[in-house]
């Protein structure tokens, strides 16, 4: 599995299937209990998702869990990936990979995309399952043939980036394209890539731009990145320093380590922003954090000629920026 694939993983693909779940359902009729209880799959499934979403009820996962599992024993697919979905996440039960690739299996069989997508996932982690690449991108393109977008992305990751199966870049651009058409920011910044570099398309900075800012325009920082390093290098659009050091700040603000490296280097030669040591040796500072040897190396270099005041000032600034960026550096 690539490290692109596993960060696509572990994003939030979640929080698109629960948004398709809770909008299954249109309002809840004053009997829902009741015609749940006897037996009505529909009741059942919109009665667990009240439950789990906690709308107009105190949410419990357990009781979702039990209404969603009566209308998946009935075969309903929507109620059997989200019966699934409870255990992949270990919400009010044991966290139990095997128990939702069942459930997911059964309802992806009745063509189900999102559970088709879920199953995917898991064979490229081997939660479950044993890993297997060719596995993992026949059930991304059941779902991907279908339009779900994040599946889309996922074919398209695979196709670029496994080395278990041919790699094929035009098939990555077809799926990339799919995706990005349908406003998946990481497609977009995806095809930007391509796009950048001539793989599986003739390389066009213009089109890259173009891609890389509806990317960057939806908060994708590597996006924002790539906006900052084609108007500094004018590539695809007229050099603007000023410009690039907006798109930097943007992506450094996000906790991207390059972007941060490259603002500070921005402040350290006073190119497109006023020269300023101290906003250089925080920015380096914060990109040597996560490891970024230039940053570590120039951090050191440009003590030398800054005085302990300044050091002080800029170290405190890192500190406080840490501290209002006290979540994960979002690597997307």
């Amino acid at each position: 599995m690539t490290t692109s694939l596993a960060r696509f993983l572990a994003g939030g693909f979640l929080l698109l299937a629960l948004a398709v779940v809770s909008s299954l359902c249109g309002p809840a009729d004053a009997d829902l209990l009741t015609k749940a209880r006897r037996g009505d799959v529909e009741a059942q499934f919109e009665l667990g998702k009240k439950f789990y979403t906690g709308e107009g009820i105190a949410r419990d996962s357990a009781e979702a869990l039990k209404w969603w599992r009566k209308a998946a024993e009935q075969g309903l697919a929507p109620a059997q990936f989200a019966v699934g979905m409870i255990y992949d996440r270990g919400d009010g039960v044991a966290k139990d990979d095997a128990e939702a690739l069942e459930w997911w299996r059964k309802a992806a069989t009745q063509g189900d995309a999102l559970a088709q997508l879920s199953i995917a996932t898991m064979y490229d982690k081997g939660n479950g399952v044993a890993e297997d690449d060719a596995e993992a991108l026949s059930w991304y393109r059941m779902a991907a043939e279908q339009g779900l977008a994040p599946a889309q992305y996922g074919l398209g990751l695979m196709y670029e980036e496994s080395e278990d199966i041919e790699q094929d870049d035009r098939k990555a651009v077809k799926w990339f394209r799919k995706a990005a058409e349908q406003g998946d920011a990481r497609a977009q910044m995806k095809l930007g890539a391509m796009y950048s570099e001539g793989k599986g398309v003739p390389n066009d900075d213009a089109e890259a731009v173009e891609w890389f800012r509806r990317a960057a325009n939806q908060g994708n920082a590597s996006a924002q990145l790539m906006m900052g390093l084609k108007y500094d290098n004018g590539e695809g659009i007229e050099e603007d320093r000023e410009e690039a050091v907006r798109w930097f700040r943007r992506a450094a603000e996000q906790g991207n380590a390059f972007a941060q490296f490259s603002l500070g280097s921005k402040y350290y030669l006073g190119d497109g922003v006023v020269q300023d040591d101290v906003r250089a040796y925080m920015w380096w500072n914060l990109a040597a954090a996560q490891e970024r040897e230039e940053g570590i190396a120039l951090v050191r270099q440009l003590t030398r000629r800054m005085t302990r005041e300044q050091i002080e000032t800029a170290q405190k600034l890192a500190r406080q920026w840490r501290q209002k960026h006290s979540s994960p550096t979002r690597a997307n």
